[in-house]
């Protein structure tokens, strides 16, 4: 009896406390919502993490500092099929494109991946460093102004499949505020 009620209460507090992929555990700073998405983050030491959603059963995606529409920006993108969260780390090769990290010389440095794919709602998680070294990464400088791009797909679950809504935002990551570029 006694291992029961303690077994039950931890159950109650996870089944209550998981309304997103992170879970109530992650304490988010700041919040952009927009008309079909929403950026959240939290900065810790040299660190961001990060927790991007969307109204679509396809991909979504957050860019950073490019310095022409696409090119030369940090992508993050990802999707959940079946329950399986798939996210992948993007280079913008041209004004137009992005590929994949790894195969044009860079790194994979995403970690605390998570995601969920509910009514409709598709959200990943995950956590990056300020400054990976990763020569296709970006540096994120939390007292300077970022350029963040959002977007996400229209319902399928494919990297290649094009964005359905996109928008570009001047951030800065330590106070929140944030003005509309595009």
């Amino acid at each position: 009896m006694n291992k029961i009620i303690p077994g039950a209460i931890l159950l109650f507090a996870i089944f209550f406390s998981s309304n997103s992929c992170f879970g109530e555990a992650t304490i988010f700073d700041h919040k952009i919502e927009l008309k079909n998405m929403v950026f959240e983050w939290k900065l810790e030491k040299e660190m961001i993490t990060i927790r991007i959603s969307a109204k679509t059963t396809g991909w979504v995606g957050i860019g950073f500092n490019p310095t022409v529409e696409m090119k030369d920006a940090n992508f993050i993108i990802g999707y959940v099929k079946e329950g399986k969260v798939k996210v992948t780390d993007h280079f913008g090769i041209t004004n137009r494109q992005h590929q994949n990290d790894t195969k044009i010389g860079g790194k994979k440095n995403i970690t605390n991946i998570t995601g969920s794919e509910k009514n409709k709602v598709t959200e990943i998680g995950f956590t990056l460093p300020l400054n990976s070294g990763d020569p296709k990464d970006q540096v994120l400088y939390p007292d300077k102004e970022t350029v963040v791009l959002l977007a996400h797909g229209s319902g399928r679950d494919s990297f290649r499949a094009k964005h359905q809504f996109r928008t570009s935002l001047k951030v800065n990551l330590k106070t929140g505020k944030y003005t509309k570029l595009k």
